[in-house]
């Protein structure tokens, strides 16, 4: 089966073509500013270089989150307009597995996945990775201080990685990173395609301020 993949945690983004647990290509490109943001149009070359029509996709599969929210914003309405055009299943899969699965070289062990939440704060997930890269997650996805981050990686005996994580632990989730966690992907449900978004985490700042500025939510009947 054909699989697209879409991942856009960061300002980064990435889409990547797999037939079956095989990876046929894959692009990154960047995603931060309209006049950059060219991830559709990397999806149209992957399906062009690798000579496959649309119509052939069998599943669709996009980083559900959390992380920046324009970013997973567009990868997901990429993802649901390509599903609803050709009848493939949307799968979710958590950005922050991708993210294990991204880490090179691979190796087996235990690893803290955080990315950023903003003020002050990231998002962590414990996992368990195999040689293969094939991830397995431990605990429920957290909301923790940053400062928090590298103990709580010690009390677990894990290695905390992330896209912002410095030193040698700095690892960037990549949509080619799925043909390592297919067995998951596959356990994974379809989305429903009518009420599925991303996991943004936190609310747009822009609606943040609105919300704060009007004393209402901004969907507010």
């Amino acid at each position: 089966m054909i699989t697209l993949v879409l991942e856009s945690l960061t300002y980064h983004g990435s889409a990547a073509l797999l037939d079956g647990d095989a990876l046929l290509g894959a692009r990154s490109v960047a995603m931060r500013g309209r006049e950059h943001e060219a991830l559709m149009p990397a999806v149209a070359w992957l399906l062009a270089e690798g000579g496959v029509g649309p119509q052939v996709v069998g599943r669709v599969v996009c980083g559900s989150g959390p992380g920046s929210f324009t970013s997973l914003r567009i990868a997901g309405s990429i993802a649901k307009g390509i599903a609803l055009a050709t009848g493939a299943p949307l799968v979710p899969v958590s950005s922050l597995a991708l993210l294990v699965a991204s880490r090179e070289p691979q190796r087996a062990g235990r690893f803290l996945a955080a990315v950023d939440a903003m003020r002050g704060e990231q998002y962590i997930q414990l996992f368990d990775a195999e040689a293969d890269g094939s991830v397995h997650p431990i605990e429920a996805l957290k909301l923790v201080p940053v400062a928090d981050v590298d103990r709580l990686a010690e009390e677990f005996g894990a290695t905390a990685i992330g896209p912002s994580r410095h030193g040698t632990e700095l690892v960037v989730p990549i949509a080619s990173a799925a043909v390592r966690i297919t067995k998951l992907i596959d356990a994974t449900s379809p989305a429903d395609l009518a009420a599925w978004e991303p996991g943004y985490g936190r609310l747009a700042e822009a609606q943040v301020k609105w919300e704060a500025a009007h004393g209402r939510p901004l969907l507010a009947q």
